[in-house]
């Protein structure tokens, strides 16, 4: 008989430890990967990471999402984007600049996302963040917890930029090339330009930092606008906006800037860095397309005197002269010039092979146009713009620019345009209780300006308004400028080059206009993405006017109930003639998503 085959003792038990330590390790492991996830940032990174991927996997979800906020039987909310968005700018994103060319400074230009690539959600403040400091102490102090980025301040605050005390970021009012401040640098400059007396206006900062020079170039009544790539010192354009001075987020590179001809009264470049001379003098055609004839163009910094600069010094120079500029002065490192009065002029026979654009271009189409190189010709553009041409401020900023007579009955419309949105903005303060004329608000947008009449309206108010004119609209932003006003192209159905967080109060008329095509009457884009928007340049608390028709203004009051927003819609001023409705709204409070 044979015998059985039975397992001994010690083999079970050594069978049994074995799967008693797998299973244990297990459970450890198990554990390990909770306490990871629970109680360390990896954990937060990881699911921002899973929720930001499934906000972007199915653009079919998306979709879905927008159709229930829109004609769905209920209103679901919108999420609250991951924690680490909270500075997110969708058309000047690392991520996708990284990837791109760095010739003539492209990867830092506008590079906009596919819509479906873009996360449906609403970016929740910094936690710490508080309401704003009000204006005009925002000028010189600013809360650090709401952007608590030391870089700016570690490295530039022996230059007087900026530096932390307490619970505070002060501004001493100091540059690079004024680090005694920008008061006696400005006061250097009225020995040369005429900044007071209302001969200037509107100015133009490239490469502005923190943007002191705008900030104390208010007290003549210029008002400046202010730009600088988003780049290494990351948040030089959002500390600006949070002291309540006029800027946004640009780069000169391969495209003209989003301005149209003649705007600016002077042009500032203080340690711009900007090579004028580079690429057929691209650069400082592109200055002088957008400078004023009569304008001043100061340039303080590299390469004017400076050490090791000699040619590109002498260059600049011969630029300069080459489009008859007027050198005024140098004064250390700081060159002042004045552009003709006259006609655009350039000498005949000149070493850069600069010659006039052709007599088809209009120099004042500027939204994603290749930079030109070329003169820009005054005959191109109607009217008469010239400093001293033009009245002074304030009364130019109702008196009929002759730009305007390009749009037909364009004097009488614009009178009309007086009216009408002094009666507006009367109604917005009296009866819908709007806090316009108050320290709470400063930072302002209309995000369809026309001819500008409401910040026209707004001109004895303590803020400053970003007039936005979409490209696909009548082209007004010239009149503006030429009012005293400032602005900028900007096409709603793309992200606005911003930081979240910079508007105390947006303004729009004919929002349901915004995303349609003039020609087709087609729709580019939807309501929801548009309002996201919103949201995202908004502050909390912040404010929103919205004029519309009936229908589109109870779709804009299903986004906003989507959104969080606190809202009610009010007749309007013209009322019962009227064919408006006005939808007011408050941006409530996010948290950080846990």
């Amino acid at each position: 008989m044979g015998l059985l085959n039975v397992p001994s003792s010690k083999n079970r038990h050594s069978r049994q430890l074995r799967i008693l330590d797998v299973v244990t390790a297990v459970l450890f492991g198990g554990v390990l990967i909770f306490f990871l996830l629970v109680f360390t940032k990896l954990g937060d990174s990881w699911a921002d990471s899973g929720r930001r991927t499934l906000m972007r996997s199915d653009p079919r979800q998306r979709w879905k999402m927008i159709s229930e906020i829109l004609v769905g039987r209920r209103v679901p909310e919108i999420d609250v984007c991951p924690a680490d968005m909270v500075d997110h700018l969708p058309c000047e994103d690392p991520r996708i600049s990284s990837q791109l060319s760095r010739d003539m400074n492209y990867y830092r230009e506008r590079h906009c996302p596919p819509r479906e690539d873009t996360p449906l959600c609403l970016i929740p403040p910094p936690d710490g963040y508080q309401i704003p400091v009000q204006w005009p102490e925002s000028l010189h102090k600013i809360w650090h917890d709401n952007m608590p980025y030391n870089k700016i301040a570690d490295r530039k605050g022996h230059q007087g930029w900026m530096k932390e005390e307490g619970p505070y970021f002060v501004f001493p009012g100091g540059g690079t090339m004024f680090p005694g401040g920008a008061y006696p640098y400005i006061e250097k400059l009225k020995q040369y330009i005429p900044i007071a007396g209302g001969t200037l206006r509107t100015a133009l900062d490239m490469g502005c930092g923190v943007a002191s020079f705008g900030g104390y170039m208010l007290q003549e009544n210029i008002l400046t606008l202010s730009f600088a790539p988003r780049d290494s010192h990351k948040a030089q354009i959002q500390f600006a906006l949070e002291r309540g001075i006029p800027a946004f987020v640009a780069m000169l590179g391969t495209r003209v800037l989003p301005f149209p001809a003649y705007s600016f009264d002077l042009v500032h470049c203080s340690r711009c860095l900007i090579p004028f001379t580079a690429y057929s003098s691209a650069y400082f055609l592109e200055v002088d397309r957008l400078l004023r004839p009569g304008g001043f163009l100061v340039i303080s910094g590299p390469p004017v005197q400076w050490p090791k600069q000699d040619r590109e010094w002498s260059d600049l120079q011969a630029v300069a002269r080459t489009l008859c500029y007027d050198l005024i002065a140098v004064d250390g490192n700081t060159a002042i010039w004045k552009k003709p009065v006259s006609a655009s002029c350039l000498l005949n026979q000149n070493e850069f092979g600069i010659e006039f654009c052709d007599e088809s271009d209009d120099p004042n189409v500027a939204w994603y146009t290749k930079l030109r190189k070329c003169v820009t010709r005054a005959s191109s553009v109607a009217g008469t713009y010239a400093i001293g041409a033009i009245p002074k401020w304030p009364e130019r900023l109702m008196t009929a620019p002759s730009r305007g007579s390009v749009i037909k009955l364009g004097s009488k419309m614009f009178e009309e345009d007086n009216r009408r949105w002094t009666r507006k903005i009367a109604y917005y303060k009296n009866s819908l209780n709007i806090k316009l004329g108050t320290p709470s608000i400063r930072n302002v947008m209309d995000m369809n300006a026309f001819f500008g009449g409401f910040a026209a309206a707004l001109a004895s108010d303590p803020v400053w308004v970003m007039n936005v004119v979409p490209p696909h609209k009548p082209s007004s932003l010239d009149i503006i400028f030429d009012r005293g006003l400032i602005g900028v192209y900007h096409d709603w159905c793309e992200p606005f080059s911003t930081y979240p967080r910079t508007y105390d109060l947006i303004h729009v008329s004919s929002i349901g206009s915004l995303g349609g095509d003039s020609e087709s009457r087609a729709n580019r884009c939807n309501l929801v993405d548009l309002m996201v928007e919103i949201d995202r340049i908004l502050r909390p608390d912040g404010t929103v006017i919205i004029r519309d028709a009936p229908p589109v203004i109870l779709k804009v009051d299903r986004i906003a109930r989507a959104m969080r927003w606190r809202s009610s819609i009010h007749k309007s001023e013209a009322e019962p003639y009227g064919m408006e409705k006005i939808l007011v709204a408050t941006k409530t409070w996010l948290k950080n998503p846990l």
